[in-house]
């Protein structure tokens, strides 16, 4: 029967929910946990019902859960998947109603105030709500209440038919060292809590207690905080008549990356990554796929980099729908004028490697990087642009890359435009040989910058700085070339490795 404006808060609890989304996937039959590192400590983070009926429990050292149950099983817990787990579960919950919000990192809060009438009542509700958890192979427990407080209450430490006067002072929502103090006092019940004197209880717990004890049986407001679903970034586009002239596609895709650039724009973020569907008349569909070397959302650039896909696209006997969606969305704050405008040869370069990366792929269009080693063999490396930024020099500021290399290119020591394998060249002593031939060319020397000595990274396998330090000369020589020349001392011996511009 309708239950008019009646408050009803329901309360969804997965008290096995990190264990549950392991096992889903791979079900054991035998004692199984999760383990988590605590204060340089492994313990049991979640079990399953095999392992809580031979004794584990959570927060247990996982050595002492071992030696305790040898046939144990076990798997490292991953919290950030049991958040995405229970983001999913809230996207289910909204079947029962509009308002879902998560409760800690275990629980749903379901507002369904009006909504209860059309599942039969709330028993049947209920009951329809752990037949499907069970039939997903979760672990639920669930109550229905007037209030938030009750609801969790209930769930955690009572059944739906129970009073709350006879639950625990835990199923407050208490700071456990609070609790501990109302036990030793005998205040073990809310019952007893609601026969003693509010003022005494304020004085000696503060005002939370009171708080928690009045929104639990109604007599103080908490309201739910439902989160609303992540924003979807995809336009679709119906004809009346079916179209298949590339002018035709590329006017229609204009319209739909308008309004698609304009979302995008409101949640300040730029897609990395669009798909474009064409549905023919004979119901076949082909897409088109565009990677973007950097987040993007203006829609002129996107049309013009669009052109090829569209161009190769079969249109058979017509195209009759067309959908465009943004799969891969990145953050894209609004910029100042002044900055917007120095970013122009930046977008450009953008759409430069979106182009070539369409042919050949955006991983295969690589750049430079730093790499931290002193080694000028090691000190950089290389890596897809499409996914690192670029990296200036120190003394002018850098931009962090988002790949393996790391750190900013430095600027204490010039290095050469080019290196290559050491070169042996006739010289002996510590200074620069005044006269040595390299590649067939003689050469004089006309001015010597030096030494700079780098010692080898014992920690490397590198067979040719296995012979020791290298004190490294930059040479300027009559003949107009620049030369990185390096002198061995535990071996004399001078070598070319590098030229300078």
């Amino acid at each position: 029967m309708f239950d008019g404006l009646r408050k009803r808060i329901v309360c969804m609890w997965f008290p096995r929910l990190a264990s549950d989304r392991v096992l889903r996937a791979r079900p054991v039959e035998a004692p199984f946990v999760l383990t988590l590192t605590q204060n340089n400590t492994n313990r049991i983070h979640c079990l399953n019902r095999q392992a809580e009926r031979a004794g584990l429990s959570r927060g247990m050292s996982f050595a002492d859960a071992r030696a305790y149950c040898p046939e144990l099983i076990s798997h490292l817990a991953r919290p950030d998947l049991d958040a995405r787990f229970l983001s999913t579960l809230r996207r289910w919950a909204t079947r029962y109603c509009p308002s879902v919000s998560i409760e800690g990192t275990d629980g749903l809060m379901l507002d369904v105030t009006g909504a209860t009438h059309l599942w039969g009542g709330e028993a049947a509700m209920l009951e329809d709500m752990r037949a499907r958890a069970a039939r997903a192979g979760l672990s639920l427990q669930v109550a229905c209440s007037h209030s938030r407080g009750a609801a969790w209450a209930l769930t955690h430490y009572g059944q739906a038919d129970m009073a709350l006067e006879a639950l625990p002072v835990a199923a407050l929502r208490l700071e456990g060292t609070l609790v501990t103090a109302l036990e030793r006092l005998g205040l073990r019940t809310l019952a007893d809590l609601e026969a003693t004197a509010r003022a005494p209880l304020a004085r000696r717990f503060g005002p939370q207690l009171l708080t928690r004890l009045d929104q639990a049986f109604g007599r103080a407001p908490e309201a739910l905080a439902p989160e609303g679903d992540p924003p979807h970034y995809g336009v679709r586009l119906s004809f009346p008549d079916p179209i298949g002239l590339t002018g035709d596609v590329m006017l229609a895709l204009e319209r739909l990356l308008k309004p698609l650039c304009a979302k995008l724009r409101a949640q300040e973020a730029g897609a990395r990554c669009l798909v474009l569907t064409f549905r023919r008349v004979d119901q076949e569909s082909e897409d088109v796929r565009l990677r973007l070397a950097a987040p993007m959302r203006d829609p002129d650039r996107l049309l013009r980099l669009f052109e090829r896909g569209v161009g190769e696209v079969e249109a058979g006997f017509g195209i009759d729908q067309m959908r465009l969606e943004a799969t891969l969305v990145e953050p894209l704050p609004v910029e100042q004028l002044s900055t917007a405008q120095t970013r122009a040869g930046e977008d450009r370069l953008s759409d430069l490697i979106t182009r070539i990366g369409t042919r050949i792929g955006l991983e295969n269009v690589q750049r430079f990087q730093p790499f931290d080693s002193h080694i000028p063999e090691r000190s950089f490396t290389t890596a897809p642009a499409a996914f690192n930024e670029p990296v200036c020099s120190s003394h002018r500021g850098s931009v962090r890359a988002s790949g393996p290399a790391k750190g900013t290119w430095g600027a204490g020591r010039q290095r050469p435009l080019r290196l290559f394998p050491p070169v042996a060249i006739a010289g002996t002593g510590a200074q620069p040989p005044s006269q040595f031939r390299w590649r067939r060319m003689a050469f004089t020397t006309a001015r010597a910058e030096g030494p700079e000595r780098i010692a080898p990274e014992w920690w490397q396998e590198d067979d040719n700085w296995r012979l020791g330090v290298r004190d490294y000369w930059k040479v300027e020589t009559r003949q107009g070339h620049r030369l990185w020349l390096f002198y061995t001392p535990q071996n004399p011996g001078w070598f070319v490795q590098g030229e300078f511009a």
